[in-house]
């Protein structure tokens, strides 16, 4: 995708309108590459298989972030996308709401467990 500076040259040139388009692409761009393919691997996936097409889609999500800052611990990022994904699959697929809370359980302690508990439990880890 090739993004075109607003008016080059000319500060009165501003059009809102190129801005909101290719916001839209990109939106569109997510949606087709991210959030489709996620969808369609937890409506396909097997009981078992669910945490692991869940924690391929926030690893996934992860990647495609830019760190908000030097200091966010990737545990943060990792919760985060987390929360995101599962609130996600729980509004588009409402009928699969238990199969996604066991599957958020599921990753959350398998990757986040041990950091949980170094920070002092959920309530110090919320905290920092």
């Amino acid at each position: 995708m090739v993004v075109e500076p607003d008016g080059v040259g000319d500060e009165n040139a501003f059009d809102p309108v190129l801005i909101a388009d290719k916001l839209r692409e990109l939106a569109d761009d997510y949606d087709e590459k991210v959030i489709q393919p996620l969808i369609k691997n937890v409506r396909e996936a097997a009981a078992d298989q669910v945490v692991t097409a869940f924690g391929d889609s926030v690893d996934n999500l992860c990647k495609s972030w830019v760190a908000e800052a030097a200091e966010v611990a990737p545990e943060k990022q990792l919760l985060k996308a987390s929360v995101m994904v599962g609130l996600y699959l729980k509004r588009k697929c409402p009928d699969l709401t238990s199969v996604i809370q066991n599957a958020m359980a599921v990753f959350l302690n398998a990757r986040l467990g041990s950091w949980v508990t170094q920070q002092g439990g959920w309530d110090e880890a919320a905290s920092h």
